[in-house]
């Protein structure tokens, strides 16, 4: 199911999800300029290595810069592929407007961070010995996620599901699609860790996402505004059946 849309307007414009898009973008092109060695160099320095800092002594025989922590912001600045960035930037268009919508943009962007800090957290706590770096803005993402199920759950989500040459297109409530999508990070992420052995974990950071989405899910409530109405909530914001009732319907009651 790729999602392509909700059905939530906003109020102001996004002004901190186009500039985090734009990072991302403009640091993609800036690894397309690099040679295979140097980019896979960037990739170990920028991203989170877990063995790294959990065997300092590995990290120091293989060069590594001592003593810092930086790749735990960095990493989420950073994507391995086009599939990988268009992925993810697509997922931070459609939920990130309304979730910035309710913080401010100031908030969001620190919300973001700290989703993605926590996501990169995690990350290195179920996976201690990988030596494979982790990338990309997912983990991030996913906290703005957890946090539009907590403030936009009646939300529509229009899906599109590919079928041989035909793309058809249906609606989910946002609770039903994005409890469907944490409770796959964490079977797959268990399948991963039961399949893979000490210094075999790699491909999708299944881990990072699942600590992304509950972190955002905890921390939201410290970074909407309060006071005051935020808006007055669409249609498709009450229940299910909310859509589908006349336009003044909700003016009346």
């Amino acid at each position: 199911m790729i999602p392509i849309r909700d059905t939530i307007p906003t109020r102001n414009p996004p002004i901190a999800t186009y500039i985090l898009i734009l990072i991302n973008v403009l640091i993609f092109l800036f690894e397309l300029t690099m040679p295979p060695a140097m980019l896979e160099r960037f990739f170990y320095v920028f991203g989170v290595v877990s063995a790294r800092f959990t065997n300092p002594e590995w990290a120091a025989f293989l060069g590594f810069p001592a003593d810092t922590y930086w790749p735990f912001l960095t990493s989420m600045f950073v994507h391995a592929g086009w599939f990988h960035i268009i992925g993810n930037m697509w997922t931070l268009w459609i939920f990130g407007d309304n979730v910035e919508d309710r913080m401010g943009p100031v908030r969001f962007v620190i919300f973001y961070l700290l989703c993605g800090l926590a996501a990169s957290i995690v990350h290195w706590l179920t996976n201690p010995t990988s030596t494979v770096p982790a990338v990309g803005a997912s983990g991030a993402i996913a906290g703005v996620m957890g946090a539009y199920l907590v403030l936009f759950p009646y939300a529509q989500i229009i899906l599109l599901v590919p079928i041989g040459f035909f793309p058809f297109f249906f609606a989910l409530p946002a609770v039903t699609y994005l409890a469907f999508w944490a409770l796959t990070q964490v079977l797959s992420g268990t399948l991963a860790l039961s399949l893979a052995g000490p210094y075999e974990v790699g491909g999708v950071a299944w881990w990072a996402h699942a600590g992304g989405f509950v972190a955002g899910i905890a921390l939201q409530v410290l970074f909407v505004r309060r006071g005051g109405e935020y808006r007055r909530p669409v249609r498709d914001e009450y229940f299910v059946d909310g859509a589908w009732m006349p336009s003044g319907y909700w003016r009346e009651h």
